[in-house]
């Protein structure tokens, strides 16, 4: 992390509105590995900031993982803690959905459901770095299609699958099985 400047806020929101925009009229699907507490959030934080600006209704929108669902509802439990603008895009929350398209996937059926969407879903997915959770089975579903995206929005340790991709990998290994990657990959910071 503390090998390199990062870039300001603002211009990785920038990046991320840039994403969305150019994919509007595209088909496939998107994946988010993210972290279950804190980068998760952050990403949902960002989307509800920008729903409309990005144009995000057109989308299926889902979280999966039953962590990141846990630690999601322990965030809007305490918007007291947040500062003024962060209260602003939270407020209401426990009157409206957090995202009127945002659906949480708390079991594995639920999960292998969203496989069968072949286009127009935002799947955001432990693990961040996605070499466990079920994110990997997303990748299995989704990396070989070239109309399909992946977002990677956190670290990528050396040795892991997140890794591989920032890197360029022209196939990438899931349980034993060499699938080939031809979906865009993002490195958003």
């Amino acid at each position: 992390y503390g090998d390199r400047q990062h870039r300001p806020w603002e211009e990785t929101w920038e990046e991320i509105g840039e994403i969305a925009a150019s994919l509007r009229n595209g088909a496939g699907n998107i994946l988010i590995p993210a972290f279950a507490v804190g980068r998760t959030q952050s990403v949902l934080y960002t989307f509800k900031k920008h729903f409309k600006e990005w144009d995000l209704n057109r989308w299926q929108i889902f979280l999966d993982s039953p962590m990141a669902i846990r630690a999601t509802k322990v965030y809007l439990k305490h918007t007291e803690l947040y500062d003024e603008e962060a209260a602003k895009v939270w407020r209401n929350v426990d009157k409206e959905p957090l995202l009127p398209n945002l659906r949480y996937s708390k079991t594995s059926q639920q999960s292998m459901q969203i496989n069968k969407i072949q286009s127009g879903a935002i799947i955001i997915a432990g693990s961040g770095m996605c070499n466990g959770g079920r994110i990997k089975h997303h990748l299995k579903h989704n990396i070989w299609r070239s109309d399909c995206h992946v977002v990677i929005v956190g670290y990528q340790a050396h040795g892991t699958t997140g890794r591989a991709l920032v890197d360029g990998a022209k196939e990438i290994r899931l349980w034993g099985e060499s699938i080939r990657v031809a979906a865009k990959i993002h490195t958003v910071g």
